[in-house]
């Protein structure tokens, strides 16, 4: 599918998400049926041996940073077993300690992480994990980060009604005062083992959902970064070093990677990046595009970020797409030590 086509298909479901419309098939019921048989067929097949255990890492990172009347910036993450960090077997290779933990280092102040997703959530549960965020209205979140979708595509979730929870749900959260980041539907076709052309079939409805997250998110003010394939290079070079022990979630590597490319537009959100980084790069081919076209090439390229930047144009709201560089995170725990390093990507 083109970028153009996948621009259409993804107008087609915001609005549908945005005005009630019915179900808008991603890839065809009867093809998404196929997949949903796979997909949980692969997961007999690997989770042999494993368990549903994710370790918490809620707590105060960056300790280091403390100073007398200094108040910690707030982290809350959302979403499905990707934000929890199943796979993993320390709190602090989960993907809420790494961006925690880079998030102090960059901020140089303490952090406080707290994480509502659950593994397993289809994105109708963000309702229910915001209102956990928001019980305490005196202490909002200063950002949240969402990762959701993966389960829309495999029990069958119209994307419609897909997109519009995730909508309302960084509706209420921005409304709250929080930023707000969604890392968008991963790529399925990445899943070891799922066969073609059923590996097609899934990075097709994986990229449709994905872009119509972004037109969806991005009108309610939060931005998003593409998650895709961003280990699709990774895990056919080296499968079980960024597959966990169960071949169907990242292992700490995995997860590691992903925080890596979320961490960036979490900071910038925050507007602790640099000035000069803010500014569209055209020989990354940065720029404004009108916000379905960003959504689609954003699909089709991990680690891109969307947006909002004008208000109007000619073919409706536009955003800012971006490549911002890559950090290398490296595990931490919360601890008095402070938060792990934080360096160039090569």
């Amino acid at each position: 599918m083109t970028s153009m086509s996948r621009a259409r298909v993804a107008r087609r479901i915001a609005a549908g998400a945005a005005y009630g419309g019915g179900g808008i098939g991603l890839a065809g019921a009867a093809t998404v049926g196929l997949l949903l048989a796979e997909v949980r067929m692969a997961r007999r097949h690997v989770g042999n041996g494993t368990n549903n255990h994710v370790p918490s890492a809620d707590g105060r990172y960056g300790r280091l940073y403390d100073t007398p009347g200094g108040t910690a910036l707030r982290l809350t993450l959302l979403g499905d077993s990707t934000a929890a960090g199943q796979g993993v077997h320390r709190a602090g290779q989960t993907p809420g300690a790494l961006l925690a933990s880079g998030l102090a280092a960059v901020a140089e102040r303490p952090v406080v992480l707290r994480n509502v997703a659950l593994p397993g959530a289809c994105s109708d549960d963000l309702d229910r994990q915001v209102a956990l965020v928001l019980a305490d209205p005196s202490a909002p979140p200063d950002i949240c980060v969402i990762m959701v979708g993966a389960n829309d595509v495999t029990h069958r979730m119209p994307p419609t009604r897909s997109v519009r929870h995730l909508s309302a749900a960084v509706r209420r959260l921005r409304t709250a005062g929080a930023e707000v980041v969604v890392g968008t539907c991963p790529d399925l076709g990445t899943i070891e083992p799922v066969q073609q052309p059923l590996r097609w079939l899934a990075r097709r409805a994986s990229r449709q959902l994905a872009a119509a997250q972004t037109i969806g998110v991005v009108e309610q003010g939060g931005r998003t970064v593409s998650l895709g394939d961003l280990l699709g290079p990774e895990f056919e070079a080296n499968p079980r070093e960024l597959f966990g022990p169960d071949h169907y979630h990242p292992s700490a590597e995995g997860y590691a990677t992903a925080a890596m490319a979320v961490l960036p537009t979490v900071c910038a959100a925050l507007g602790l990046w640099p000035a000069e980084e803010e500014r569209p790069d055209a020989t990354r081919r940065e720029g404004f595009l009108p916000v379905a076209r960003a959504a689609a090439e954003a699909a089709s390229e991990a680690g891109t970020e969307v947006t909002a930047a004008m208000p109007t144009g000619p073919k409706g709201p536009w955003a800012l797409l971006k490549r911002r560089r890559r950090r290398r995170l490296e595990t931490a725990e919360p601890s008095p030590a402070g938060p792990a390093g934080v360096h160039e990507a090569p």
